[in-house]
């Protein structure tokens, strides 16, 4: 990941495990990182057994205060948060300071619905995972286990596909019609200059 201002991360089709590794590189190098779309973000295995496994991690708690923690996170964003947080040593000055630098949200939202997102080859399902091999969407996990916003980021996100859609379409046209415009003034630029030199001037 080359180092800029912020990189904002589209995480759909992203396996969580690598996926959070390289972001906690990245922070530890002092790179600031948005992950969006966090409710598509993959986990290798079938649902049944990750389901399992976030049960089994719920009932984990301190028998004095539950309060205490540990603090289970359902919505997906957290999730991955939480992941990240794993892999760097938060309880330092250092690990703080990284993890401060990292936001996740839940699908897309303002302003970085319209800025450049990029993926990161070496975390990707379709790269790093064999085609057979079952996977879970980080979503439909979170909305089993309590998360209650599922449809809510849903509905959001196809207001903004709609949105998306049409700005593109505009920003088509608009091009189509700046080339002719550059066509039709360097043609037009061709013949003035043939003319000058019909009458014999020196035109470069």
């Amino acid at each position: 990941m080359v180092f800029e201002k912020t990189v904002v991360v589209d995480c759909k089709g992203h396996l969580l495990g690598r996926l959070a590794s390289v972001i906690a590189k990245e922070l530890l190098k002092g790179q600031k990182v948005v992950a969006v779309r966090c409710e598509e973000i993959n986990v290798s295995g079938t649902f049944i057994r990750n389901k399992l496994k976030y049960m089994a991690f719920l009932r984990k708690r301190t028998n004095t205060n539950p309060l205490k923690g540990p603090i289970h996170f359902r919505a997906p964003s957290k999730i991955l948060w939480r992941t990240v947080r794993g892999m760097l040593p938060h309880k330092t000055t250092r690990g703080q300071l990284a993890l401060g630098r990292l936001k996740v949200f839940d699908g897309v939202p303002p302003p970085y619905d319209r800025t450049k997102k990029v993926v990161i080859p070496e975390a990707l399902r379709a790269l790093r995972l064999k085609p057979m091999r079952k996977y879970t969407i980080l979503g439909e996990l979170s909305s089993e286990i309590g998360w209650g916003y599922g449809k809510v980021v849903k509905n959001l996100e196809d207001k903004r596909r709609v949105k998306a859609a049409a700005w593109y379409a505009r920003q088509k046209s608009l091009t189509k019609l700046r080339q002719q415009a550059v066509e039709n003034t360097s043609g037009s630029l061709k013949k003035e200059k043939t003319t000058l030199e019909a009458h014999g001037y020196s035109v470069q």
